[in-house]
């Protein structure tokens, strides 16, 4: 004889259909199916309870909510692994700790070729991207930004006791250095009457401004920045012109607005009281 028992869903309201089977007594063959069926209810029940409820924030072993965040690790000072730390530095990997911890989130970080990061996204193998990714209106068609938290683009660094240049018009007719390959080779190209040096390195930029041989340095902001604050360079200093401009953005899934929110929500606190400042001045020096 079969007749149907319930197993509750704790905090869903939800039921779930369980056959039980009773069986008479007295024949040990029957007293072995008995046992056989019991257990068989216990397996159904415990299988039912563990399927109950879903759709939670992904959680730690220690039950905190986790932020799961991919990032390209190969960008200095933004993200970057010295040799022998195992902990990711730079001002995006210290920055999106801080948020997660405004957030009340854990913050596990997962290294993915830049490529990778917003398929990754799309597949839900990360909750967010921050790689030092550019806003632009294609990747927007694809992925969701926080507000700015970063804004990047080509500054032009002179001697200290420089007063002639002030603004890239300045720079028409004038001697600059330049990393080799980089954007800022290709830009100072088009300066009229400018002559370019194409170095190997920014150290090698430094040393010939300091030596006289250029009147100016002109390469990315966060690498100037990143350059003479942790060099130690003196003698120098940037300008505040931008020749381009773009902003990094903290990247999430398309149509994802709550996460969004609660990113801008943090970011905006820790810009507030002054968290984000001192981030800002570990690796780029005072903020700007």
């Amino acid at each position: 004889m079969f007749f149907l028992g319930l197993v509750v869903c704790p905090g869903s309201g939800e039921t779930a259909a369980l056959p039980e089977i009773l069986l008479e007594s007295g024949d040990s063959m029957f007293n072995v199916k008995k046992m056989l069926a019991a257990g068989a209810l216990c397996l159904v029940a415990a299988v039912g309870l563990a399927g109950c409820g879903g759709g939670q924030d992904a959680a730690s072993s220690s039950g905190s909510k986790v932020l799961k965040v991919g990032a390209s690790v190969d960008f200095a000072p933004f993200e970057f692994q010295d040799e022998g730390q195992s902990e990711y530095q730079g001002f995006d990997m210290d920055l999106i700790r801080a948020i997660g911890k405004e957030m009340g989130y854990e913050v596990e970080i997962s290294n993915i070729g830049f490529d990778g990061l917003i398929p990754a996204l799309q597949a839900k193998n990360v909750d967010v991207l921050i790689s030092g990714v550019t806003i632009n209106d294609e990747r927007k068609q694809n992925v969701d930004f926080s507000d700015p938290y970063y804004e990047s683009g080509l500054t032009i660094v002179v001697r200290e006791d420089e007063q002639a240049i002030k603004t890239f018009e300045d720079l028409k007719g004038k001697k600059i250095a330049v990393q080799i390959g980089t954007t800022s080779a290709k830009e100072a190209k088009k300066i009229e009457g400018a002559e370019v040096k194409e170095l190997n390195t920014p150290a090698d930029c430094f040393m010939e401004l300091k030596n006289g041989g250029v009147d100016a340095v002109v390469n990315d902001r966060p690498v100037n920045d990143y350059y003479i604050h942790t060099s130690g360079q003196t003698g120098v200093k940037t300008l505040p012109e931008r020749l381009t401009s773009e902003d990094y953005g903290i990247a999430v899934a398309k149509g994802n607005t709550e996460l969004v929110g609660k990113i801008n929500a943090a970011l905006k606190k820790l810009k507030e009281n002054g968290e984000y400042d001192k981030i800002f001045a570990k690796w780029f020096g005072t903020q700007k």
